[in-house]
C-alpha cells in the first residue's frame, strides 16, 4: 500500500538525508547534453549505463511524462582516490561513484517497497559495479540486447547526463549550487535523481 510523500520522505532520509523534492516538469532535458558525452567523455561507449547504450533525450522526455514528483539528491564533499592520477577521472572517483550508485539504488528500492512501484533512480557518471564493463571486454560482441549479460542489471542505472538531462540547470532550479570544477583539487559534488509516482 502506497504511503503519502509526507511519510515516504522521512523514511528516505534514513538512507540519505541530503535531497530536495522537485516537480518533474522542472527537469531540463536537452539534446546538447548527450553530445557532450559523445564528444568529450573518455567513458563514451565503454559502459552500458552510458551512451550510446542509454535512452536518448526524446525517450527521456517520454519517461519523465509518466511522473510528477522527483527528488534531487546531493552527495557533497566527494573524496577522490588520491592514489590515482586525476586524468583517470573514473578511477580517481571510483569509490565515491560506487557509493552514490548504491545509495541511489537503495533509495529506489525502498521507495518501491513502500508502494511507489514506478520508482526509478538515475545517478551520475559511469557505473562502477564492475572493473570492466561489457563493451570493454575483449571479444565481447554487443547487440541491442547486450544488457542481458550485465552482471548487475538489477542495480545498474543510467546517469542523468547519459539520458540528456541538463544536470546543471536542473539542480540550480532545485535550489542547489553547482559550478564547473576548474581542477581536480576543487570541491566535488555529485547529484542523483529519484523519480516517484
Amino acid at each position: 500500500m502506497k504511503n503519502d510523500l509526507n511519510t515516504l520522505l522521512p523514511e528516505l532520509r534514513k538512507i540519505h538525508s541530503d535531497f530536495k523534492q522537485i516537480a518533474v516538469d522542472t527537469i531540463e532535458v536537452a539534446e546538447w547534453v548527450r553530445w557532450k558525452c559523445e564528444y568529450g567523455c573518455r567513458a563514451y561507449g565503454k559502459h552500458m549505463t552510458c551512451p550510446p547504450y542509454t535512452p536518448r533525450p526524446e525517450e527521456t522526455r517520454k519517461l519523465l511524462s509518466c511522473y510528477e514528483n522527483a527528488l534531487i539528491t546531493r552527495f557533497a564533499d566527494v573524496q577522490p582516490n588520491e592514489d590515482v592520477p586525476p586524468a583517470h577521472i573514473h578511477h580517481f572517483l571510483w569509490d565515491a561513484i560506487f557509493k552514490m550508485h548504491n545509495t541511489m539504488f537503495e533509495l529506489e528500492r525502498h521507495t518501491f517497497l513502500l508502494g511507489y512501484y514506478q520508482a526509478f533512480a538515475m545517478a551520475a557518471l559511469p557505473c562502477t559495479y564492475c572493473r570492466d564493463c561489457l563493451p570493454e571486454r575483449e571479444g565481447f560482441e554487443l547487440d541491442y540486447a547486450a544488457k542481458r549479460f550485465c552482471e548487475h542489471q538489477d542495480k545498474a542505472r543510467p546517469s542523468m547526463e547519459a539520458c540528456g538531462i541538463d544536470v546543471f540547470k536542473t539542480v540550480r532550479t532545485a535550489g542547489y549550487e553547482l559550478e564547473v570544477c576548474p581542477s581536480s583539487r576543487a570541491k566535488i559534488t555529485f547529484f542523483g535523481l529519484l523519480l516517484i509516482e
